[in-house]
């Protein structure tokens, strides 16, 4: 990795922690602008990488949140990587409006399904419209911000390698 993607990287990893320390309460949960940088970062990086952001973004997050859930932010970690990392892949495949019900419905509805058998379904009913929301949140603000930072960046870094 070369120094301008480490710092590029590093810049949007940055911005996940800032993100989640945003915190709209509703209801059981809350809604942290963590994930949205690391959807925008899908402009510059691979999926692999992007997913990587995400990854940290929400641990950052957590750790800022006092770690409510405790270790399971880790698989929530691995889940929202995985999320991304789908959301880059269709991104990077022009499937525009796909990746964002992709993202919505895996980061709102998918990720929350191991919680049903590990914590309780009554967990997983009242987290679940706060999950929507705050991914339909990081998806509206992700998707007007893109075409403004890809046509800022054209020509000045470079793009999905």
């Amino acid at each position: 990795m070369d120094t301008k993607k480490l710092v590029l990287a590093s810049l949007f990893t940055s911005l996940s922690a800032v993100g989640g320390m945003i915190k709209i309460p509703l209801g059981i949960a809350s809604i942290a602008l963590d994930t949205m940088p690391a959807l925008i970062a899908v402009l510059f990086f691979s999926a692999p990488l992007a997913g990587t952001i995400a990854i940290f973004g929400h641990l950052l997050s957590a750790l800022f949140g006092g770690m409510p859930l405790g270790p399971f932010h880790f698989l929530i970690a691995l889940e929202m990587g995985a999320i991304v990392w789908l959301f880059a892949k269709l991104h990077n495949g022009s499937k525009n409006w796909m990746k964002w019900v992709a993202f919505i419905l895996g980061n709102g509805v998918i990720a929350a399904v191991p919680f049903y058998f590990l914590l309780s379904s009554s967990f997983f009913y009242a987290t679940v419209p706060a999950l929507v929301i705050a991914a339909s949140v990081n998806s509206v603000l992700a998707a007007a911000a893109m075409p403004y930072i890809d046509k800022i960046a054209v020509g000045r870094l470079f793009h999905a390698s």
